[in-house]
């Protein structure tokens, strides 16, 4: 029987993973905002980060800390602070990518792994093989890489290969991105990009001033910078062949809508992996990853250049069918108490991301507030109460397509 690759999910704050480890990470990443390139996620301060790890670590998941930003001299010291908490509350392993970081790691935490960031842009067996010799215990593996490529590293190497299969993809090679610096003065290499490639631009030549120039381009501009996010579902039998070990989904600065549905559907497909690299993808899959914003889909790069037909020219940037609504705090008797995220009425009609009730739609019944009245209609931040069908679990989200309007559709149900 083959060995499951690990199913690697981000943890932008607590929220978010609590989210992935509910709904099946085996691994999650996260970061201090100082050291990490997702300096806007909500991240975990020193205090929390220990908190954060003993959480996954009793949920029987392994933790990753983030140390991948580019480091100047000025943060050094507070680097090393930083390793020295990280010898007390113990991750399973930091993400890294400058060899000042490293070295400091070995030195002064030599007990934790390193895994290699893609910023290292490691694109061929002999950077491979030169973190492997110098004691990394992982790399993760640049964008730009081919299947084939992939297997011809797996078969030169042992150490552990880890790849990206689903999320935002940047117009710079494997992350190092400069234009965010260039143009609004925060750096994206230090933390906080600013998506400055999601932008509408619009080209135009020196000589004729005002004049904009086509370049697949609409009354809008041109989104010419702006990638299809990358979605390898249908795909990671071809993935796990060819030697790769964890299937890392990006997306540390989504919310949990985002969180919960791609990482049940990616954990439903690292599940369905057979003998032999058998895979029957479900269709459902596909239609689960569009609930959620998203610019669209592409393989990106793993089967050789990618199609121009997968940039954003027409300007559709993001799309979504389902919003959320609510995440379930508990249960008692059949009923749910939800923290509501939108608005909700008695008589609307909800999905529960549970499994079991994919594509299910029931009508919402009675809700009454946390002082047991009646409640004829909530709102965002509220805690209400409604029954809810017995397979809804603590922490389950609930969401509502966004363009169901039938109160009573052909496949919903009365709760």
């Amino acid at each position: 029987m083959i060995k499951r690759p690990e199913l690697l999910a981000p943890a932008g704050d607590f929220e978010k993973l609590r989210t992935a480890v509910h709904y099946g990470a085996d691994a999650v990443y996260l970061g201090d905002s100082r050291f990490s390139l997702r300096g806007k996620a909500g991240n975990f301060g020193p205090e929390e980060l220990g908190e954060a790890i003993r959480y996954a670590h009793d949920h029987g998941v392994r933790a990753y800390v983030t140390m991948n930003i580019f480091p100047h001299n000025r943060d050094l010291g507070e680097l090393g602070d930083h390793i020295g908490l990280l010898k007390d509350v113990r991750p399973d392993a930091v993400i890294l990518s400058d060899p000042g970081i490293f070295s400091m790691v070995r030195e002064k935490a030599p007990e934790i792994d390193i895994h290699i960031s893609t910023q290292a842009n490691i694109t061929n067996a002999g950077a491979v093989r030169f973190w492997q010799d110098l004691g990394a215990r992982r790399v993760v593996l640049a964008r730009e890489l081919t299947i084939d490529e992939i297997r011809e590293i797996r078969e030169q190497t042992t150490i552990e290969l880890e790849t990206f299969v689903h999320g935002s993809l940047c117009i710079s090679y494997s992350g190092r991105c400069y234009i965010s610096s260039f143009l609004a003065a925060r750096s994206a290499n230090t933390g906080e990009c600013t998506n400055s490639c999601r932008w509408n631009y619009a080209l135009m030549e020196e000589k004729r001033p005002g004049e904009f120039l086509p370049v697949y381009e609409d009354g809008r501009g041109t989104y010419v910078m702006s990638s299809k996010d990358l979605c390898m579902v249908e795909h990671l039998h071809l993935l796990a062949k060819a030697g790769v070990g964890s299937f890392k989904i990006e997306g540390r600065m989504k919310g949990i809508n985002y969180v919960a549905g791609v990482v049940k559907t990616y954990r439903e497909a690292v599940d369905a992996l057979g003998e032999d690299f058998s895979y029957t993808v479900k269709d459902r899959w596909l239609r689960e990853l569009s609930m959620f914003s998203s610019r669209g889909y592409t393989t990106g790069m793993f089967f050789g250049r990618q199609p121009d037909g997968d940039y954003n020219f027409d300007g559709e940037s993001y799309r979504m069918s389902h919003e959320l609504v609510g995440v379930v705090l508990s249960i008692e008797n059949g009923r749910a108490t939800v923290a509501l995220r939108n608005r909700l009425d008695p008589g609307e009609t909800v999905e529960f991301l549970t499994p079991g009730l994919e594509e299910k739609r029931f009508e919402v019944g009675e809700m009454t507030g946390i002082d047991g009245a009646g409640v004829a209609s909530a709102r965002n931040e509220d805690v209400v109460t409604m029954k809810v069908p017995p397979e809804v679990r603590a922490n389950d989200l609930i969401r509502r397509d966004r363009d169901f309007r039938s109160p009573r559709g052909e496949r919903q149900v009365s709760l």
